[in-house]
């Protein structure tokens, strides 16, 4: 077979500037996986061309080793900021790169010290314990959501659980209104669209929808500022006061953080997972005679088919990797999506195994930067899994084939539509 051409960063026309071309150049939204794997084989630490750039450019990681050894490697900056090719387009970037440059920093961007200061805050959060006290409330939040179709022959997973579930958990830990919990899903969910975004139209409509939250969770915490309550907003703001423990852009950038991730990331695991499990029908017939297998189960979709594709890295210095030296400042694209399917790991890695054991995945990042909502995360999907296939004894696939959203880093279903009768 032949060895694949590198993807490249070239403009599609004028003024354009697409920093996920290696991932969409990687394979289809529908299946990356065959393309990571002959990556991963021929070109596992693949230099990237950047046309017209002569600084250090971008490098494609796709081996579970190198993804493992740079993901806890501190000298792999989570700060964009300190790669060349990002100051240099800046202005062609998604509007969230942007605001983190004008000083709108989360934790996602930020390196020790002032990752453990906030992260230490945040964590308190998502204890075990306090995440172990969310069950009853989510359990009855994905009972509501299942009653409402009950009855339907048919309905959209992720319109009528996948989105909702995750969206109004974490907006009430945060602290936002039960009345505004649409109006917040339909901000994130243009904003996470915009990561992709390749036209003007697009970024100017994320660049509206990201100005409407942030002015919007603004007001929030200058409400609890007067009147605190008993959610994750007032207790930031009483750190920070207490401690200065943080500073008013970073209190804001954080929730705006939470908001986002702890939407759109869940959603796309019970999509994707769910899918997985209607495609491949013995698995789930394995998983609904044992219910016992639901942690394990839930853990090998985040494997098989994760919400996180990539994330990015930044080179603090001159790094080798695999048998390359990767030069300072170049930009790294951490395909998680190809680790998680390297055979130097996992046993048959193309197969869906709901009792796969061990299992380490990396689809929570890994040591720093370990995702602080992991658990959350995961104790919604095993709930919203759980009681979907216990509820509903004959689910089919309405189309085989359904329609992905276009973002090849956080990638996830448009819809899901599911025949509930038999």
């Amino acid at each position: 077979m032949a060895a694949p051409a590198a993807p490249s960063l070239a403009p599609e026309s004028d003024g354009d500037f697409d920093l996920l071309m290696p991932l969409r150049s990687a394979g289809s939204l529908e299946n990356p996986y065959p393309v990571y794997q002959l990556l991963r084989t021929v070109h596992p630490v693949l230099r990237v061309p950047v046309p017209d750039f002569d600084g250090p450019g971008v490098w494609l990681l796709t081996r579970y080793r190198d993804v493992h050894a740079v993901l806890k490697d501190n000298r792999f900056s989570v700060d964009r900021m300190r790669a060349p090719l990002i100051r240099e387009n800046l202005d062609r970037l998604p509007a969230f790169i942007q605001q983190s440059a004008r000083g709108m920093r989360s934790i996602l961007i930020m390196d020790p010290p002032d990752h453990t200061r906030v992260r230490k805050l945040v964590n308190k959060a998502f204890t075990p314990k306090r995440v172990a006290a969310l069950r009853p409330r989510i359990e009855a939040l994905v009972a509501a959501e299942l009653d409402a179709v009950q009855d339907e022959p048919d309905f959209d997973l992720i319109h009528d659980l996948a989105e909702p579930l995750p969206a109004i958990v974490i907006a009430e830990l945060l602290g936002v209104p039960a009345e505004d919990h649409r109006q917040f899903r339909e901000w994130s969910s243009t904003l996470i669209a915009a990561i992709a975004a390749r036209s003007d139209a697009e970024r100017q409509r994320a660049m509206g929808a990201g100005q409407n939250l942030l002015g919007y969770l603004a007001d929030v915490i200058e409400k609890r500022r007067r009147e605190p309550r008993d959610d994750l907003i007032s207790a930031m703001i009483h750190a920070q006061e207490e401690s200065d423990v943080l500073t008013d852009p970073e209190l804001l950038a954080t929730c705006n953080l939470l908001l986002l991730a702890g939407h759109e990331t869940t959603t796309n695991l019970i999509g994707n997972g769910t899918l997985a499990l209607l495609r491949e029908r013995d698995q789930l017939e394995r998983l609904r005679a044992d219910p016992g297998l639901v942690p394990t189960a839930v853990e090998e979709l985040l494997r098989y088919d994760g919400p996180v594709q990539a994330t990015i890295r930044v080179a603090t210095e001159d790094l080798p990797i695999g048998d390359q030296i990767v030069p300072e400042g170049s930009l790294l694209l951490v395909s998680i999506g190809g680790a998680n399917r390297d055979p130097d790991v996992f046993d048959d890695p193309d197969r869906l195994d709901v009792a796969r054991d061990p299992n380490p995945h990396l689809s929570f990042g890994f040591a720093t930067h370990f995702c602080l909502g992991a658990p959350l995360a995961r104790l919604e999907a095993q709930v919203a899994i759980g009681q979907l296939i216990a509820r509903f004894p004959t689910l089919e696939l309405i189309d085989d084939a359904p329609e992905y959203r276009p973002n090849p880093v956080l990638r996830g279903l448009k819809e899901l539509r599911i025949a509930t009768k038999g």
